[in-house]
Formats: structure tokens, sequence, C-alpha cells
């Protein structure tokens, strides 16, 4: 469990993950040549919270748990305890991710087993081409914003979800996929510009209306 949750910090980021433990497991000793982690190898001591930011009690001693709990509360510390939703403050969410697309699955910490059964469901459903995608529709923004507004710039972004890039991607046809994104925005702004030209109705044409 300790394993996982050092390795759910540093897929987010943290800098500095220390790991608390007279023993570690045979991943979490290969995080110590390139000092991805540091090790203290011995059982908690009240104390050893200062400085910290986030904390996670992952012991099977619910007497441990408690007393890091509390050294935590006193520290004003975000911390969670393992499978004791009582004694946590934040909770730490199942999640995929697939490039920029993150999908966060969270139960409040009351089943932590059913968080992880919908991210075994959600992993195959959700593939690479995700990550492609995103990559896709980012380099496309700057011409987004230069050339569509508004209603325009919305309907864009929705075909563009509802084409058939994510099949091309996923097929390996990552050219073809570009060019059907470009020709979509292209379409999309050439509609704009056909709008912008129209003549506005003068009012001879409004009194011949009426």
């Amino acid at each position: 469990m300790a394993q996982r949750k050092v390795e759910s910090l540093l897929e987010a980021g943290a800098e500095r993950v220390v790991v608390i433990s007279p023993r570690l497991t045979r991943k979490l000793r290969a995080l110590l040549q390139p000092n991805r982690i540091e090790h203290r190898p011995r059982d908690y001591q009240q104390g050893d919270l200062e400085g910290a930011f986030v904390v996670i009690a992952a012991t099977d001693d619910p007497d441990v748990n408690r007393d890091v709990w509390q050294e935590a509360q006193e520290r004003r510390l975000l911390i969670n305890v393992v499978d004791d939703p009582h004694h946590c403050n934040f909770f730490v969410p199942s999640v995929v991710r697939r490039g920029d697309l993150t999908i966060s699955i969270c139960t409040g910490g009351q089943d932590p087993a059913l968080s992880a059964r919908l991210r075994q469901e959600l992993e195959p459903r959700f593939g690479r081409e995700y990550a492609a995608f995103l990559e896709i529709a980012g380099d496309l923004r700057d011409r987004v914003g230069r050339e569509l507004s508004g209603r325009a710039r919305s309907r864009f972004w929705h075909a563009l979800a509802d084409s058939e890039i994510l099949a091309l991607l996923k097929e390996g046809k990552r050219q073809d996929a570009e060019r059907l994104a470009n020709d979509v925005l292209s379409a999309y702004a050439l509609k704009a510009k056909g709008r912008g030209r129209r003549k506005a109705p003068s009012l001879q044409d409004k009194q011949s209306e009426a």
C-alpha cells in the first residue's frame, strides 16, 4: 500500500518523498539509487512530520496511524490515513492519465476497492490515442483563437471531438488525423469569414420587408 502511495506522489510531481519504515519493497529500494525518494530505516517517531506538506500513514498498526494523525493535526498538515476515512482531511483518488487527459475517481474514502475497480475498467477504454488527440488540439489552439470566436469556436471544438480523429489515431494514422483536424478548422474559419462579409440590411430593405 505504501509503495502505491509513493508511486502516486511521484507521478503527481512531488519533489521530495520521505519514506519512514524499517523495510522497503523491492520497487521502493529501486527508487533510492536515482534519489527519487529518501528512506529513514526505522519506525515513526514524534517530530518526523516537521517540514512536511502532505502526510500518508499506511502502516498496519492503528496506534502508529493514530499518532501520525495527531501530529499532523497539531501541525495543520494534509493527512490521509489509509483505509480510515475518519482520520483523513483529504482523499487520494484513483487516476487514469493519458497525456494531458486526467480522469479521477474518488469514493470519499468509503470504498477504495471500488475506485480501483473503476480505474481498471476505464484504462482500456481510454487508450494512447486520447493523449495524441489532445496534442493535436493543443497545436490548433492559437489558430482557433485567431480565426474563430464565440459560438463558432465552441462549435468547432465539439465538431473536433465528434470527428473521426480518435479512430484514425487508434489505427496509428497520425498524419491523417492532423490533416482532418486542420480541414475541420479551415471549414469553420471559412464559414466564419463568410458571415463576417455579409452586408448589414439597409433601412430600405427593412422597410420593404415590413
